[in-house]
């Protein structure tokens, strides 16, 4: 494959099996005025970021509707490229999982981008609304990092959901604010008490509602992917051939590598509101909150002023 070189890619991890979210797939919804995706608010902010491609991590089979909802759309803006994960594009033990038909996680997802990362690059979910202040600083970290890698956090107070539990990647930094761990805490809620507590590694935890967690959007050089193919390779390692389940995030991958090899990764604090679709309820809030960035003024509506777009108006 030949290597297209680009100056700012923005990577969308898009091909997660929403399990929490019914039959229909999240990253599809229409939240905006006109039917826009939440993708479509990130992409947007990212091109005023200085973005100058974006490549979706996507499943073979719904690459036609992706492009029908979406794709499409967005290729008229901005340089598009797909990449498709799959459980067998692995960097060890290839075709040693034969019975596998879950993906990896999201170290795999971005593993399968390795032909076409030649230079720096963010991620970010699908289903996520990060702000756009969150994209300036990705994109100000990427032009001149001081580190081999960012993760811009939220404090958790911007993260919760009032639908159910959630999991966040809570971090820990150093004095100089780089990060020193992130670790995956489950089932986090706020109690009737008013105290937010999750569970990490078995053990219940009580946490602040200013504690700063990681919502997957990363940055990184191209040299970043030889250390994710061998972190990913590690983990595959221990692994029986008829497991169906484990996964292994892009927080742990990065966690590995900052204690193994002292990789440096910077704490990067935004304090913009963070909101995703993890639950069917979460969807009337999603769709509130844009309306009312809509009214702000923040976005125009609809959000591609295309003559020939196809939004239709809820």
């Amino acid at each position: 494959m030949v290597t297209i070189m680009s100056d700012l890619t923005l990577v969308v991890l898009a091909a997660g099996m929403g399990t929490r979210f019914g039959a229909r797939i999240k990253q599809l919804e229409k939240l905006g005025p006109y039917g826009e995706l939440l993708m479509d608010y990130s992409i947007y902010d990212a091109l005023k970021a200085g973005f100058d491609r974006v490549v979706f991590i996507i499943r073979k089979d719904i690459e036609e509707l992706f492009k029908e909802t979406i794709g499409d759309r967005i290729s008229r803006h901005i340089k598009t490229e797909y990449v498709y994960q799959s459980p067998d594009i692995l960097p060890a033990r290839v075709g040693e999982f034969p019975s596998r038909e879950r993906p990896w996680g999201t170290a795999q997802a971005l593993y399968c981008c390795k032909d076409v990362l030649d230079g720096p690059f963010g991620i970010i979910n699908a289903d996520d609304f990060y702000g756009q202040r969150s994209f300036k600083l990705l994109a100000d970290f990427l032009k001149n990092p001081d580190a081999k890698g960012c993760s811009v956090d939220y404090p958790l107070k911007n993260t919760l959901s009032d639908n159910g539990t959630v999991n966040r990647g809570i971090c820990k930094t150093d004095d100089t604010g780089l990060l020193k761990s992130v670790e995956e805490t489950k089932g986090i809620a706020r109690g009737e008490d008013g105290i937010i507590r999750g569970n990490y590694r078995g053990e219940t935890r009580t946490l602040s509602e200013d504690d700063t967690v990681s919502m997957s959007m990363w940055g990184f050089g191209a040299d970043f992917m030889p250390v994710l193919e061998e972190r990913l390779a590690e983990f595959l390692k221990s692994l029986p051939a008829d497991e169906p389940k484990a996964e292994l995030t892009i927080a742990d991958a990065v966690g590995a590598e900052i204690i193994k090899n002292s990789f440096t990764v910077r704490d990067i604090p935004t304090s913009d509101m963070w909101f995703g679709i993890t639950y069917e309820s979460d969807v009337r809030e999603a769709r509130g909150d844009l309306e009312k960035y809509t009214k702000q003024g923040l976005y125009p509506s609809p959000i591609w002023n295309d003559s020939d777009e196809k939004f239709t108006k809820k």
